[in-house]
């Protein structure tokens, strides 16, 4: 199909086929999504099928996918959790970028590794270029495998957090080679201040600002204003950071910071997971997309040789740093090999240095091939590692056939949707019996009464799965349904089960016909209140007439047990009044 026949609907049309066909086969064959969606992008892309031609356009709107990335991890990390990290931060993270940057650049000198050779200062912003690692890539690596909080995932973030320092100095680099100017010392230093003078000033007027204009959008109860004000926070953030020349990740990263203690996270990261999915998404499809198979085929002798250094020099850094960091050689291994590859803002830092004749086209689209493979093999050296990491070291250890199962621990939480009477009265219980929970409503002044009086209740749409799955809805022991509304009650219980169908679902029900229906809907205990409250009567009733306790206790429970049999057929189950 030529390309002027294909506009943006039909791209967009195009786009999405691919990776619906793509990415479920991808999963399919246990080899993670990320792989489906770079292989939807080498076939649609200019040296595919050549369906679409435009990779800057895609890969440009895809950014954001990494901005929205690094601003929920944000809002996930409290800044108190950020400062212990900080010895990883900059000891390791720096290290990291200042020992691969230098062993790359001495590679480039001395090796013949390019067509044309390359002078100290080209060879310096090519190595600290590759030196970043995809922090898309990572994080999302690590987000699919639920090893974030792992340790080799602490590592690997923090090092990934310390690359995005480095952005303003390596954009500062390129117009200072360009003008071959003297004065880089002074240049870079106003640069750095000035750049981190904007983000003192964003991050103090968005502390002071932030939760007012929050509380303000939450008590018009529009959820799509409050979407919209989450985007507007979230993409602000990040034009500050870039105008500052910081990357916009790192701003989004930094807003995540400051509304990581308030009662609107989750609602927030309710609304901006849909956005981040998406994006993220179309994101590696356009990594697929700048694969230049025609150069790889051409070239693939020295590019297969420049992708193996690469990636085995990075690797083979970070395993001792991460062992002088405390962590043993398998960490190490996961780290090295976790950012192994280029990244993305290396498609952004060699296009500068095309523009300015700093480097030739041809070296630099040597360069983006390069990351875009590296980029696209990260997915597969990882997954081949695990499996040879657990064929090497088999599990030795066996349970006795008398040993008991292992309890839940007692980290995981118990989720509430809805802070009224009935959720509050269930986050009581919780409280006095020091169990961990969460809770959810939508009514401000709810939350609000209900934080100061000590309670963990966020601002949140508990109707929303995606508000439940920023909860952690994953991990969690169980969750209880308290909402009024018996449709949406319903709707809930049945999209949370087909979401999470290992998460015991507790709901409260209006009457015997709801409780029905909410237990076909997947809930695995239900509590009918009019009933509930009627039987709770009928037995003080019992016990004042002189009935014995034993026998009040035995009728109370052979209602419950039957169904409530003698209510149902009374007509009282389903009283809408529930007089």
């Amino acid at each position: 199909m030529p390309e002027h026949a294909i506009g943006g609907f039909e791209a967009a049309l195009i786009l999405l086929i691919s990776a619906v066909v793509f990415v479920p086969l991808a999963v399919r064959f246990n080899i993670g999504s990320i792989l489906g969606y770079l292989g939807a992008g080498a076939l649609v892309g200019p040296s595919g099928l050549g369906l679409i031609q435009n990779v800057d356009a895609v890969r440009h709107l895809a950014e954001f996918g990494v901005v929205f990335l690094l601003f929920v991890i944000g809002i996930e990390m409290k800044p108190s959790r950020l400062w212990l990290m900080r010895r990883q931060v900059f000891g390791l993270g720096g290290s990291q970028v200042l020992i691969t940057g230098a062993v790359l650049a001495s590679a480039i000198v001395f090796l013949p590794l390019f067509p044309s050779p390359l002078n100290v200062g080209q060879a310096s912003l090519i190595g600290l270029g590759l030196a970043l690692s995809s922090t898309a890539m990572g994080l999302q690596i690590l987000a699919e495998r639920r090893e974030l909080s792992a340790p080799h995932g602490r590592s690997a973030f923090a090092i990934l957090l310390l690359q995005d320092l480095m952005v303003p100095v390596l954009l500062a680099m390129v117009p200072m080679m360009a003008n071959k100017t003297d004065e880089f010392g002074d240049e870079l230093a106003f640069a750095a201040i000035e750049a981190f003078g904007m983000i003192f000033a964003a991050l103090l007027i968005g502390r002071l600002m932030l939760r007012r204009v929050l509380r303000v959008v939450a008590q018009s109860r529009s959820s799509e204003i409050f979407t919209a004000v989450a985007l507007l926070i979230v993409l602000s953030m990040a034009w500050i950071s870039e105008q500052a020349g910081l990357s916009q990740a790192l701003g989004a990263f930094l807003a995540g910071l400051l509304l990581a203690d308030s009662e609107y996270r989750h609602q927030i990261e309710g609304d901006i997971q849909p956005f981040r999915g998406l994006l993220l998404g179309l994101f590696f499809i356009g990594v697929g997309m700048s694969i230049d198979l025609r150069l790889l085929l051409t070239d693939w002798p020295l590019i297969l040789a420049l992708l193996v250094g690469l990636m085995a020099i990075k690797t083979l850094v970070l395993i001792p740093l991460c062992g002088l960091f405390g962590q043993d050689w398998r960490d190490g291994t996961r780290v090295g090999l976790l950012l192994s590859q280029g990244g993305e803002f290396a498609f952004v830092l060699f296009g500068i240095a095309i523009s300015q004749n700093v480097l030739s086209p041809q070296i630099g689209s040597m360069l983006v091939l390069l990351v875009s493979l590296s980029m696209a093999l990260t997915p597969l050296v990882v997954l081949a590692a695990e499996r040879l990491h657990h064929r090497l070291s088999p599990v030795t250890t066996t349970l006795r056939a008398d040993t008991p199962p292992e309890p839940r621990t007692n980290e995981a939480h118990v989720i509430i949707a809805g802070f009224g009477r009935v959720g509050r009265t269930v986050a009581v219980l919780l409280k006095a019996a020091g169990k961990p929970y969460l809770a959810f409503d939508k009514d401000l002044e709810r939350v609000a009464r209900g934080r100061a009086a000590g309670f963990e209740v966020f601002y949140g749409d508990s109707s929303r799965p995606e508000v439940l799955r920023a909860g952690h809805a994953a991990r969690a022991a169980l969750l209880v349904v308290t909402l009024d509304d018996p449709g949406t009650t319903t709707r809930l219980v049945a999209c949370i089960h087909q979401q999470f169908p290992d998460l015991p679902i507790h709901a409260r029900a209006r009457d015997l016909v709801h409780s029905q229906s909410l237990h076909s809907s997947g809930a695995l205990q239900v509590v009918p209140e009019t009933l509930e409250a009627s039987l709770i009567l009928g037995d003080k009733v019992l016990t004042a007439l002189g009935m014995a306790s034993s026998d009040v206790s035995a009728v109370i429970h052979a209602q419950r047990e039957n169904g409530y049999a003698l209510l149902m057929q009374s007509g009282l189950a389903q009283d809408p009044a529930g007089n």
